[in-house]
């Protein structure tokens, strides 16, 4: 297996875009990182985009195909381009299935990206369309949402650990602190505890400061061998380390629904591919698709002893600056969350990162960053390590 590096690297601007058609978006944080890399088309031995749900949001299908085509990589080069679907962790599986093929030989130049378009429905079919990422026949049809099914276990996890309302919230105050110094995040305004708390009640006890929004995106990063990076930039980024895991589609099969054990599981082969430990990690980008969400990964991930996530959240621990930043883009909670595209845009803040290029929200001496992408409610779990050293 030969190492990886990432030479391009480029977001959309995250939101509602009425403006915009999904072939825009893609196409532009496609054509972005490949010039990011200085490469060419006829370089490009293959893509993978992942897209959780062309078909409901935009009544399109056959998404490789379509990204290919309107890329200019069909006609006459005829890249092969693969859509990747994982629900929510479909970008970050793109990105892996990306690294995959770099790996292993079969391809050189490889682009890797993820896009949504999720605001040309009206909200309760987007909703609908996210509800089909948990088991439709036992949750879905009994009427569970995901702002139910994340309220579960956010309800459980105060029962069992004292974690509270005001815990969650400074998720969500620091993660649009985060985002406000973001140029692409689609919420850049600054919140309170307080207006946490007073916000409309979405599923006790999540409010909805607490959730992640409907987002337009896309995101995109160009993948080559180790060996050669250094012929198209003077700072690769290097994959240490990529791992999956799974668990039960629904919530009632979980050993404990407080723990995501696919979250542990692949964290854990994580770690071990790249020799690393939680402590080696400098920043990291988590799956805060809810606010108890960040709490649960950062334990999960070994950032915080279980159970102590809200606490080390509300001392500070997480914030820039301190022991283990975490969502210095502002996270899914404030930079948004167009679900194909959460996992590729997780590994382009990790590079800006390290190359040192994410202006105020720079983390000082940044060298080794982690992404984390879970699907539905944990059924996927894909996470990532990334470092500026080979």
């Amino acid at each position: 297996m030969r190492d990886v590096a990432i030479i391009g690297v480029k977001n959309t601007s995250f939101g509602e875009q009425w403006d915009r058609s999904f072939r825009d978006v893609v196409v532009e944080a496609g054509v972005g990182a490949v010039g990011d890399a200085g490469v060419v088309g006829e370089k490009i031995d293959s893509m993978f985009v992942g897209n959780m749900s062309g078909g409901q949001f935009v009544e399109q299908e056959h998404i490789g195909a379509l990204i290919a085509d309107y890329s200019g990589l069909s006609k006459d080069i005829h890249v092969p381009s693969t859509r990747v679907e994982a629900a929510c962790a479909s970008g970050g599986l793109a990105l892996r299935q990306g690294i995959y093929a770099v790996a292993s030989g079969m391809d050189d130049i490889v682009i890797a990206a993820g896009a949504e378009k999720m605001t040309d429905v009206p909200s309760p079919k987007a909703s609908s369309a996210l509800a089909a990422a948990a088991d439709r026949e036992w949750e879905g049809i009994m009427g569970a949402t995901f702002p139910g099914l994340y309220a579960m276990i956010a309800r459980l996890h105060m029962h069992k650990y004292g974690t509270t309302s005001e815990q969650l919230a400074e998720v969500a105050v620091k993660n649009h602190h985060n985002g406000q110094h973001n140029p692409i995040a689609q919420y850049k305004s600054q919140i309170t505890v307080e207006s946490v708390l007073k916000s409309i009640m979405v599923a006790d006890p999540l409010h909805i400061f607490d959730c992640s929004p409907i987002t337009d995106g896309a995101s995109a990063v160009v993948l080559a061998p180790a060996d050669v990076a250094h012929e198209y930039t003077d700072t690769p980024i290097y994959v240490k380390a990529t791992a999956q895991a799974s668990d039960t589609i629904a919530l009632h099969d979980r050993r404990d629904i407080t723990t995501l054990d696919a979250s542990v599981a692949a964290g854990k082969r994580a770690y071990e591919m790249a020799k690393m430990k939680p402590k080696d990690i400098d920043l990291v980008e988590v799956h805060d698709c809810f606010t108890i969400a960040e709490i649960c990964a950062i334990e999960d991930l070994g950032f915080a002893k279980k159970g102590e996530g809200g606490i080390v959240t509300q001392n500070g621990e997480t914030e820039i600056g301190a022991r283990i930043p975490v969502n210095t883009s502002g996270g899914l909670k404030s930079c948004g969350h167009p679900v194909g595209a959460t996992g590729v845009k997780q590994a382009v803040e990790i590079v800006e990162q390290l190359r040192g290029e994410a202006g105020k929200r720079q983390v000082d001496g940044a060298e080794v960053g982690m992404t984390h992408n879970v699907g539905g409610s944990g059924a996927t779990a894909v996470v990532h390590i990334f470092s500026r050293d080979r």
